[in-house]
């Protein structure tokens, strides 16, 4: 599988990251046997975070056998001094590492998120700590906000070294400041931080009336699922200015994601122009009222 380098962290990542949330559902044996096939198609970075049920506990057996074939990201929602120091020694805990490669504030959508991951007692201060200690290895940040707080988040943070963020051709399609996600991924690639791509699969927002326990995948957004279109959206993902990309949440979805991602092919403009213009009455899955 291709690689691409991931920043300044040294780390060449395949550019497709195994999002580990798809094991919450599966039982050990299953997942076992997933985060196993993702790993033989030459994925070499996974993502993990513990708001993701019990996927940290059911990644800790490949992990105790693998570890030095993944980089491992993993994830806080906290933003103090105690809340960030305390989830990070719980996910090592329940990974059963000495270390992670990559922690990353997650979720930061808000000005007001910044200032208290900065503050005097804030998390920043905690994962600096981790760092000095070598239990955290690199800093990102995740973010499904306004392309304006993810470039004032890398302004204020100069530790970041990864962003991850939306990155999806109906996005695209809307010609406005807080869609516009592939400027920013171009602009963050020339400042030399490494990009990860979220919702490459997302097809539009599940319905409101629909019920979590009547949705046919386990994921935030109604995913394509058709082989055809899981490769064009790969792809189109893929083209931009990242440097990976991470599968679809549910597991049904991840082995056909794999393949995609083996047998990628960049998409030319004119294929990226088309697939856009295609988009650009469909509903945006990335939400801009936060």
């Amino acid at each position: 599988m291709e690689t691409r380098p991931l920043g300044t962290t040294g780390q060449e990542s395949s550019i497709l990251t195994f999002g580990a949330i798809a094991l919450d559902p599966l039982d050990q044996d299953e997942a076992d046997e997933l985060t196993e096939t993702v790993l033989d198609h030459g994925v070499n970075h996974v993502d993990v975070a513990p708001q993701y049920g019990t996927a940290e506990v059911k990644l800790a057996p490949t992990l105790a056998e693998r570890r030095d074939e993944v980089f491992l990201g993993c994830k806080t929602l906290e933003r103090s001094y105690e809340g960030a120091r305390e989830k990070l020694e719980a996910s090592l805990d329940r990974l059963g590492v000495d270390h992670i490669d990559l922690y990353q504030f997650h979720a930061v959508t808000q000005s007001s998120e910044i200032d208290d991951i900065t503050a005097e007692d804030g998390a920043l201060e905690a994962v600096r700590e981790a760092q000095e200690e070598g239990i955290v290895d690199h800093i990102g940040l995740t973010s499904h906000g306004t392309p304006a707080v993810i470039r004032e988040a890398v302004d204020r943070i100069s530790d970041l070294e990864t962003l991850m963020f939306p990155v999806n051709a109906t996005v695209a399609a809307r010609d406005d400041a807080d869609h516009a996600y592939l400027d920013l991924a171009s602009d963050m690639r020339e400042r030399d931080l490494g990009v990860l791509a979220i919702k490459a699969f997302a097809k539009r927002p599940w319905p409101d009336d629909l019920p979590e326990d009547e949705r046919e995948y386990v994921t935030w957004y109604e995913p394509y699922d058709d082989p055809d279109d899981i490769e064009e959206c790969l792809r189109f993902t893929a083209s931009q200015d990242v440097t990976t990309l991470t599968n679809a949440g549910d597991p049904a979805l991840v082995e056909e994601v794999l393949r995609a991602a083996v047998r990628f092919d960049p998409m030319t403009d004119g294929e990226q122009s088309d697939l856009v213009d295609r988009r650009r009455d469909e509903a945006s899955p990335v939400p801009t009222d936060l």
